[in-house]
């Protein structure tokens, strides 16, 4: 595992998939507008050494803009495995003898090895100071967007009970010490801010290990905490100091932490923001959070990434959050067998789902599963579920299952009056549209008036390898 920031650029310039800039470029417009044409033609992480306008400080993108820079981050070869170890511990049968409960217990520890560990300092306190939003190089990604925003800080808040949220939430800076927390009504944190009075505890962390980045845009499920859910992606327990200004645990060897309070009751207006749907989203009016310290390193690097029509860096996140929530979705639905958020779905716009289908409504039953699964899908505004043969990356496999097993009157449901992706431009109102169901497996006597499903074709084997040596001829092979 990394220990930081620093350990992750340094293994990824080993590899050759790390690139430093020596020209002087605004964070405004000219190194958002590198990092784009760079992430679209599948290029190398970035850092940025000379930040005009902000000396001090250097800027790193595009870090995770390839699956094999993510697996890297995270220390797996298959991101699969970093679901498993969520629920191994629970998957387990019920220990009868002895032995069996010494090994649940073991199961038990093995988990609590990712808890956050508490130390006293870290790099991140080298400077501490007053604070000063506009001293940090956020991006200006667009030419209309509203202002500078920290585009990847991650929010550090914890609730009532103790449990810790870390969000990735859009910052639009207002002044010195005031931004506006883009924080959607669907996400943990805005359960914690509708829930609350007064000045919310909170930090934005800005650069750390690459696990806790991660962590921060993970649709993990409350009340998981997030500090132990990022041990759980990075593979062991995550450094943790107490605050300078507030009471929260921030990450010990972050780049810089900015520490305050978002103010509840002071809201203002956000955006307009160049988005992942490929225009200026709507904005609205969200909660202010008021800077109390700025902790830095001497030479703090700032991480940011910009958002647009993908396939930019943040449709590689949306894969791993794809691969990694695969295992505890199987662990809920043991029928499923795959899953596939496209990269042109938009995350929350399109998931397509494989099931070994048993029972007649079963695709139905999954496509509802699915929506109720708070934040992992439930955002999902189009469901296909397929069977268990289609191969759901291969969107011509799934389309020839649409076209072949679907009857629009019996397999496709409309559900009107559902919460939906506040994003979304194609809902009039934000965050409450319909959704749309496919079931697109074959049906069984029961769905399919009595009768049973037409056999499928395939070649007389025989015939087949007569003819394989003509075949290979013609083919050239």
């Amino acid at each position: 595992m990394f220990s930081d920031l620093r350990e992750f650029l340094s293994a990824l310039e080993e590899r050759g998939w790390l690139r430093r800039v020596s020209d002087p470029l605004s964070p405004e417009l000219e190194i958002p507008e590198v990092l784009r044409r760079v992430m679209y033609g599948g290029g190398p992480a970035v850092l940025f050494e000379s930040v005009r306008g902000f000396p001090g400080w250097r800027v790193a993108g595009n870090l995770f803009g390839s699956l094999d820079r993510v697996k890297l981050a995270l220390g797996v070869e298959r991101l699969e495995d970093v679901g498993r170890r969520l629920v191994e511990p629970f998957a387990a049968p019920p220990p009868l003898s002895l032995l069996d409960k010494f090994k649940a217990a073991a199961g038990l520890f093995e988990l609590g090895r990712y808890a956050p560990r508490v130390v006293r300092g870290g790099p991140v306190r080298e400077v501490v100071e007053e604070p000063n939003l506009l001293s940090i190089p956020a991006f200006k990604s667009w030419p209309g967007d509203a202002g500078r925003y920290i585009t990847y800080g991650v929010l550090v808040t914890r609730d009532v009970r103790g449990v810790y949220n870390l969000g990735v939430y859009r910052i639009q800076i207002l002044g010195e010490r005031e931004a506006v927390v883009h924080a959607q009504i669907h996400k943990r944190a805005a359960d914690l801010f509708g829930s609350t009075r007064g000045c919310v505890d909170a930090a934005i962390v800005v650069g750390g290990d690459p696990a806790f980045l991660l962590s921060g845009m993970m649709p993990t499920p409350y009340p998981l905490d997030e500090y132990l859910f990022a041990g759980v992606l990075r593979g062991g327990g995550l450094e943790v100091t107490k605050g300078v200004a507030t009471d929260l645990h921030i990450p010990a060897r972050a780049e810089a932490v900015v520490e305050g309070c978002v103010d509840v009751g002071d809201l203002r207006r956000e955006g307009p923001f160049g988005d992942h749907y490929g225009v200026y989203d709507r904005g609205g009016l969200y909660p202010v959070f008021k800077a109390k310290a700025l902790l830095r390193r001497e030479d703090p690097i700032y991480y940011g990434t910009v958002v647009g029509r993908p396939p930019l860096e943040d449709a590689y996140m949306g894969k791993a959050v794809e691969r990694v929530f695969l295992p505890v979705l199987q662990f809920l639905m043991p029928e499923v067998v795959d899953l596939n958020l496209p990269m042109y779905g938009l995350f929350q716009g399109v998931a397509i789902v494989s099931i070994r289908k048993r029972y007649p409504g079963q695709g139905k039953k999954v496509m509802f599963a699915l929506w109720g699964l708070g934040h992992m899908l439930s955002l999902t505004k189009v469901v296909v579920v397929v069977d268990h043969d289609v191969d759901v990356h291969d969107l011509n496999e799934v389309v020839f299952a649409i076209a072949q097993r679907v009857d629009p009157q019996r397999d496709v449901v409309v559900v009107q009056g559902a919460h939906v992706d506040v994003l979304d431009t194609g809902s009039p109102v934000p965050g409450y549209g319909s959704k749309l169901g496919i079931d697109a497996t074959r049906k069984l006597p029961e769905e399919y008036g009595g009768m049973p499903w037409p056999e499928e074709v395939a070649p007389d084997p025989g015939v087949a390898a007569r003819v394989e040596e003509v075949v290979r001829r013609l083919l050239g092979r």
